[in-house]
């Protein structure tokens, strides 16, 4: 199976976002690469990691990118590679936890991934559809992973929706029409 070049995948947590990236760069003949953004900074979080590199056979090559991303990306991507990112809301909640601007990095995350080379699988949640957060960092970063979300989404070649490990094509869509009256 041929991947699309960029492929986004979104969910909410827990929907099964990991599973469906896993299995798309899988079903590719290409060597297979994760960057993984998540820092291991709790036991709870260091189970959460040692649980995904569980579900990863040997045949998966493994980063570890929490801030420098776009960089992780130019140096892993190629032709006979297809790169798995996991996730960009672990990385975008790096990068402002770091006090680093997260717009300018968002930016070049979407600039490295316009020119790699070889397939890329994106993996990050959607944050939008719950509660308003209570603290203005929690606004920030919501907002700014929804801008972000979008940004990537109009790059990638398509974008599939998880919901209940169901995943849903957002991305291709077949043109719109609707017949009124």
């Amino acid at each position: 199976m041929k991947l699309h070049r960029r492929v986004l995948v979104l969910g909410g947590a827990r929907s099964g976002k990991t599973r469906i990236a896993q299995q798309l760069a899988e079903a590719s003949q290409e060597t297979r690469i994760l960057i993984a953004t998540a820092q291991g900074l709790d036991e709870e979080m260091r189970e959460r990691i040692a649980r995904h590199r569980a579900e990863r056979d040997s045949s998966w090559q493994t980063q570890e990118a929490p801030l420098d991303l776009a960089d992780a990306l130019r140096a892993q991507a190629g032709p006979e590679r297809v790169v798995v990112v996991d996730c960009l809301t672990l990385w975008l909640s790096n990068v402002m936890l770091d006090g680093r601007d997260a717009v300018r990095e968002s930016k070049a995350l979407v600039d490295a991934l316009e020119a790699v080379a070889g397939p890329v699988v994106l993996v990050s949640n959607e944050v939008g559809q719950g509660i308003v957060p209570a603290s203005a960092l929690g606004r920030a970063f919501r907002d700014e992973q929804g801008r972000m979300n979008q940004r990537i989404a109009q790059i990638c070649d398509a974008v599939v929706f998880v919901a209940a490990g169901c995943p849903i094509l957002l991305k291709p869509t077949p043109p719109l029409s609707l017949k009124l009256g």
